[in-house]
């Protein structure tokens, strides 16, 4: 399995994530903060099959940009699955003819835009030799965090959310499990923020980490670019074992 975190900047990417996207296989991405911006349209065309993980705007903001990249006057059409929550979000405040035209109604009318897919927690779509399960987390939103398995390997995409349980249950018992790409979107002193947000600090990333099987490796990502430094300082002194800080544009083999 290789996967790509996306870059978000047009300087210095491989350490500004302003938005989250993730590429798998080059044809399936996890959210779509900066998808629609990422290679040409004939790179983003491979991309079939987009999971968000929630509804907030630096995980699906340039997706009517990438679905207009890719469209095509053919019955093809990249899916898009979510929460049903997630879904009904995009419909009343995306696709809606104000902020952007109504892909999905078109979509009814003429060859296809986009179709979207709901997506029932802990049950699993099959793509293509890849299997996608969505798990619930705790966020301010419902929010799916994904275990990604492809037979051999397999990695969980921990999505934006403050401490939770049954994520890392189902990592337990999860065969082939090699890595977690875990969110530290705050330094410690904005505990507070990180709280009322329902996100993590640094000393909240490694609550959960300690909560991981030995030998996965646990990425850091979803660091708030103005605090970066600050925030691997803090992951780095705390001794996890197997920790990466995550890098943009690098390619990540599973």
């Amino acid at each position: 399995m290789k996967v790509v975190i996306l870059g978000s900047s047009g300087g210095n990417p491989g350490v500004r994530q302003y938005v989250s996207s993730y590429l798998i296989n080059g044809s399936i991405a996890i959210d779509a903060g900066c998808l629609g911006l990422h290679g040409s349209p004939e790179q983003q065309e491979r991309v079939r099959h987009v999971f968000l993980t929630h509804s907030h705007s630096d995980h699906t903001t340039s997706l009517p940009i990438f679905i207009e990249n890719v469209w095509t006057p053919s019955p093809d059409c990249p899916f898009v699955y979510g929460s049903a929550e997630t879904l009904d979000t995009l419909q009343r405040s995306v696709f809606n003819n104000e902020v952007w035209p109504d892909f999905v109604a078109l979509s009814e009318r003429m060859p296809p835009f986009l179709r979207l897919k709901a997506l029932q927690p802990e049950v699993s779509v099959g793509i293509a030799g890849i299997t996608v399960t969505p798990v619930c987390v705790e966020h301010t939103i419902p929010t799916f965090a994904y275990v990604v398995q492809d037979g051999d390997s397999a990695v969980i995409f921990g999505a934006d959310s403050a401490p939770t349980t049954r994520l890392w249950e189902i990592a337990s018992v999860t065969p082939g499990l090699k890595a977690v790409f875990l969110e530290a979107s705050f330094p410690n002193r904005m505990k507070a923020l990180a709280e009322a947000s329902r996100h993590l600090t640094s000393d909240l990333f490694g609550v959960e980490a300690a909560k991981l099987p030995e030998g996965v490796r646990i990425i850091a990502v979803h660091m708030k670019v103005r605090y970066r430094a600050e925030i691997e300082t803090e992951l780095n002194a705390l001794g996890i074992p197997l920790l990466e800080i995550g890098e943009c544009e690098r390619e990540y083999i599973f």
